[in-house]
């Protein structure tokens, strides 16, 4: 990609605008045309929300989407629509043993709901707020209890394929782990035993970088700097790692880009929660170097590749490594085109992917040279979101960002007539993670506390 130094947060501000104008609209829409029998909303077909079973991992984009709206808009209709789908929808996501997904499905609901509680921008009541709490305590510790123990003495939580898989994705999924640790919970085992939510978060953190994420040192002979595998596949007998394999990308030898974009997120805000941690609490897992070391790495090396292998605008395609790119000749040195006839892009790989710049940016400075690099590709990102052919200004059309990609390998992706690639459409994640650093960049604009998942915290919102 090719980075737009001089890009300003103040440059944003009418696009932001128009984005939470837009936004709004869309809630709006889906609140009114969705069949809510058909289950969560997942992506759009032709323009409207539908539903494909596989897991249920987005019914908290839908509901965090309206609690994002009203934060940054102070309308409460919005306030009132995330709250009453939280409450009347939401119970059976935090207490589902069957995905990796409760960091995206509770936080983005009973989490953001606490958070503008703690932040003064709804009224504290006291049931309220132990009821969010209370959901957050179990959906961690049901979170944690999907292990798998490696050869190594670490282990991983398990992805809803099983014990074997360990998934890039539920490293932005762990956050909920780190609050419910801050909250005074542990998952309970047999025999009583209390196992460390924040072990099981570093723990899985360390797994994540050390088997998903490449650094160039010879792995494999498709090894480079920050190349990240969707899956990897351990012997559950004996926890040896096998083999990366992919779910949605390609192969397990390329950079499925929205899976690398959760790792591009998930690093630099657990970093930024370590800063909340005593020294004596990371103690056991090395210490704090030590461990802000692994996720440093992690975090440098996948937004290193994101910027390296990205079209000019910082808009992804949907995998590094997909067959007909090279059809499409030098597409990192110019935009993106998602209606091109080869490969499509992913524009929720971009807007999960920005945020992390964002924060990597941040977290290491923007007084130094690698903080304004990657906070600067962050906001070249973000602008290219924010306009067309990716903000969808058409009313009739549900979704918000377009262009996002769900599943290529198995053809669930809707491609228009007269079209040869999916093109045009959007996902409830793409939308929602929209948002999200859309309201990253917009509290900063309005001087508020930064955005942060862990700000639903006591003491954590000033």
């Amino acid at each position: 990609m090719q980075i737009d130094n001089t890009l300003t947060l103040e440059d944003l501000r009418p696009a932001l605008k128009r984005f939470w104008e837009v936004s709004g609209q869309k809630i709006n829409a889906i609140e009114a045309e969705y069949d809510v029998s058909k289950g969560s909303p997942v992506f759009t077909w032709a323009g409207k929300y539908t539903t494909r079973g596989w897991t249920e991992w987005t019914q908290g984009f839908q509901y965090g989407s309206a609690l994002l709206q009203f934060d940054a808009t102070g309308e409460r209709e919005f306030l009132d629509i995330g709250r009453r789908g939280t409450v009347e929808k939401m119970a059976s996501h935090v207490s589902h043993f069957g995905v990796h997904d409760h960091g995206f499905n509770n936080l983005s609901t009973y989490g953001n709901l606490l958070r503008l509680m703690r932040e003064g921008k709804i009224d504290d009541n006291p049931w309220e707020r132990e009821f969010h709490e209370l959901a957050i305590k179990i959906s961690a510790a049901v979170q944690a209890r999907r292990w798998t123990s490696t050869a190594d003495g670490g282990g991983f939580i398990y992805s809803f394929n099983g014990p074997h898989s360990l998934f890039v994705d539920t490293i932005r999924s762990c956050r909920i782990l780190g609050v419910g640790h801050r909250l005074g919970h542990s998952v309970m085992t047999d025999n009583d035993r209390s196992v460390s939510l924040l072990e099981r978060l570093v723990q899985h953190a360390f797994a994540t970088a050390r088997y998903n994420i490449y650094y160039g040192e010879g792995r494999d002979s498709y090894d480079e700097w920050g190349r990240a595998a969707h899956e990897c596949v351990f012997n559950t007998n004996d926890g040896q790692f096998r083999c990366p394999n992919a779910q949605q990308g390609f192969s397990g030898f390329t950079t499925w880009t929205r899976g690398l974009s959760w790792a591009m997120v998930g690093y630099p805000e657990e970093l930024e929660f370590f800063r909340t941690l005593p020294d004596e609490e990371l103690a056991p897992f090395g210490g704090r170097e030590a461990v802000e070391a692994v996720f440093v790495k992690a975090a440098r090396a996948t937004c290193d590749w994101f910027i390296a292998n990205t079209a000019s605008d910082g808009i992804p395609y949907w995998d590094g490594g997909a067959p007909d790119l090279h059809k499409l000749g030098d597409f990192r040195g110019r935009p993106a085109d998602p209606f091109n006839d080869h490969e499509p892009v992913d524009s929720s790989a971009a807007a999960i992917g920005a945020q992390g710049l964002l924060r990597l940016g941040l977290y290491l400075g923007r007084d130094t040279e690698d903080g304004k690099r990657y906070f600067q590709a962050g906001l070249t990102s973000l602008k290219a979101l924010l306009s067309e052919p990716y903000l969808s200004e058409d009313p009739a059309h549900h979704g918000l960002t377009l262009h996002s990609i769900y599943h290529r390998p198995n053809g669930w992706d809707y491609i228009p007539e007269g079209r040869k690639q999916p093109c045009g459409e959007s996902s409830m994640w793409g939308d929602y993670h929209a948002r999200e650093l859309a309201l990253t960049a917009w509290r900063m604009l309005k001087k508020e506390p930064a955005y942060t998942f862990f700000a639903c915290l006591p003491g954590e919102s000033s």
